[in-house]
């Protein structure tokens, strides 16, 4: 089996970027030892402090957050990171090519119930005449992403990764190498499957509420198929899930709070997650706009997303057509 850097030099990757990804594996190696010894090393629970998103922190999302912050900014190449669970950018080295944008410990609400959970990343050039300090530096849109992916932490270590040609799987194995396990990952245009955290259900737009009651009256319905409903509550388990044999995840614009485009951060999760599902022959959209194609604001930007099988999240951008004069389109477009 090839090594990750084996693989990534085989497809001739530029090898600052083979550089940069094997300093970030470090980091998620150091992350997925922290994971495996929870209780162990008493690292499970919460603190007393809340991040920049208003969310009570778990330790683990702290120790996450440190280790890849102090890994990524001792390599020369990083310009500067943003994480989600900073409060602004922080710069590198001020010679340095790359942004890395992370959540260290995406779904650590389930971290003390053991289920799994993942890091998120994805890398930028900095562009002339800005600083890894300056949060201009970050707001590219998805599609200008050099490379993106995660590290899911479950049963193994999986690292699913897109250099721009197409997505790959590696596994952690106990030689401390990610090996080659899965090459060309391509999504089913079609699935009966779908993930949505059903209990928002009466905050979300009529659209989505009948895209979903459509979806639940199965081969009864207009759909004329019967679905099965998933729900891990770590974005990075459904997005596996779905790379792996199709489906749709969808966490849509919601009533309670409405002057959010949604729950998810487009930079740390909408566009490293989006480019992975476009790179796998899926779609990837906010029901209104595609992902990858939204200008960012803010380094912080939240955003609706619906991404996965092609044919099934194209039917649902298509209950929402005619309601481009909404609340949630003019947020999410």
């Amino acid at each position: 089996m090839q090594t990750l850097s084996q693989f990534l030099t085989h497809q001739k990757t530029d090898t600052n970027l083979v550089d940069l990804i094997d300093t970030l594996m470090v980091a998620c190696k150091e992350i997925a030892i922290q994971l495996r010894e929870g209780a162990l090393a008493g690292v499970l629970g919460t603190t007393d402090n809340t991040n920049v998103q208003g969310e009570t922190q778990k330790k683990l999302d702290v120790i996450a957050n440190d280790v890849l912050k102090k890994v990524m900014l001792a390599n020369p190449l990083v310009a500067g990171i943003a994480s989600e669970e900073e409060d602004d950018p922080v710069a590198g080295n001020p010679e340095g090519r790359y942004l890395i944008i992370f959540d260290p410990l995406d779904g650590s609400s389930n971290i003390d119930v053991n289920v799994s959970v993942g890091t998120i990343f994805s890398i930028l050039e900095l562009p002339k005449g800005l600083t890894g300090a300056d949060e201009k530096a970050y707001l590219q849109t998805g599609r200008a992403q050099v490379a993106s992916g995660y590290v899911l932490y479950g049963p193994s270590a999986v690292l699913t990764l897109t250099t721009g040609n197409g997505v790959n799987m590696f596994t952690l194995a106990h030689t401390g190498d990610f090996l080659l396990t899965e090459e060309n990952v391509t999504i089913p245009a079609d699935t009966k499957e779908f993930a949505i955290n059903m209990s928002n259900q009466r905050f979300w737009e009529p659209q989505m509420q009948s895209y979903i009651s459509d979806l639940l009256q199965g081969a009864d319905g207009p759909r004329g198929k019967n679905y099965n409903m998933r729900w891990v509550a770590s974005m990075v388990a459904e997005v596996h899930r779905v790379l792996t044999r199709g489906g749709i995840f969808t966490y849509p614009w919601d009533e309670r709070d409405p002057n959010k485009p949604g729950k998810l951060r487009l930079m740390y999760e909408g566009n490293p997650m989006g480019l992975l599902i476009e790179q796998a022959s899926g779609t990837a959209s906010t029901c209104y706009e595609n992902i990858l194609d939204i200008k960012p604001q803010k380094i912080h930007q939240r955003v609706s997303v619906a991404l996965g099988s092609s044919n099934e999240v194209e039917a649902a951008v298509e209950y929402h057509k005619g309601n481009e004069d909404s609340q949630a389109a003019r947020l999410n477009s």
